[in-house]
């Protein structure tokens, strides 16, 4: 283990100490005996739904540039912090989100030990090369003072949990619907060796976690390829 001051959350897994000092309004975290305090779906989508939901994308020109919040004003696009582009779902593809989405739900909710409520519309975020995502919490504002994190204020009460499905895969060689960077990491968790969590994805894979600080995390920028997840906040009743 590193010098950092870490607080073991899960078998495998550390979080920063320091955010327990932070008045964090959802301090919820799951079950300490799991293995994980997220959790991975592996085939959510098949490869070949994968590969036809990417390339529908692919010739979309119906986006919009993703937005940041920028301390107390309203949304606004800045290429400095997040350069990502939006699109919408197709309805046939949402159909079929859905569908398998409440197949995965009890186990969803068993994990988390929650009962999911209101769920927002599909984000389908695409990520080229040179595109980035800057650590952000999903369901708070990070207040800083002098370049220092300070605290968390929550802006979003009804996030509680994030899903990300991903319909391309992280690799290092180059094939279509292939990415090398754009990882996703988990800022404040560590693993045993005091490493970042770094998530590699899977075309297929749905990575789900909560939405409160303790999984701030960003998208590292695109080497090369092409970036595609869907993403979800779902509001829900915490057993």
């Amino acid at each position: 283990m590193s010098a950092r001051s870490l607080d073991q959350i899960s078998n495998f897994v550390y979080c920063d100490s320091f955010l327990n000092d932070f008045e964090i309004e959802t301090k919820l975290l799951p079950n300490p005996y799991f293995d994980y305090p997220f959790l991975i779906i592996k085939n959510f989508f098949n490869k070949e739904l994968c590969d036809e939901i990417s390339n529908s994308i692919r010739k979309d020109d119906d986006f919009i540039d993703a937005k940041v919040k920028i301390e107390n004003y309203d949304n606004e696009v800045d290429r400095s912090l997040r350069k990502t582009k939006i699109y919408k779902l197709e309805k046939i593809h949402k159909k079929l989100y859905d569908k398998v989405f409440k197949l995965h739900q009890n186990q969803i909710e068993e994990y988390f030990n929650l009962a999911l409520t209101i769920s927002t519309k599909v984000q389908v975020l695409e990520y080229i090369k040179g595109s980035f995502y800057v650590a952000h919490s999903d369901d708070s504002s990070m207040i800083y003072k002098d370049e220092e994190l300070i605290g968390f204020k929550c802006v979003a009460n009804n996030r509680k949990l994030t899903t990300v499905l991903f319909t391309t895969t992280c690799q290092d060689e180059e094939e279509l619907n292939c990415f090398s960077g754009g990882e996703l990491i988990f800022n404040y968790l560590y693993d045993q060796n005091g490493e970042n969590i770094k998530i590699k994805p899977q075309a297929g894979d749905m990575v789900v976690f909560l939405s409160n600080p303790y999984f701030t995390h960003e998208v590292l920028e695109v080497k090369s390829g092409y970036r595609l997840s869907l993403v979800q906040w779902h509001d829900a009743v915490i057993n």
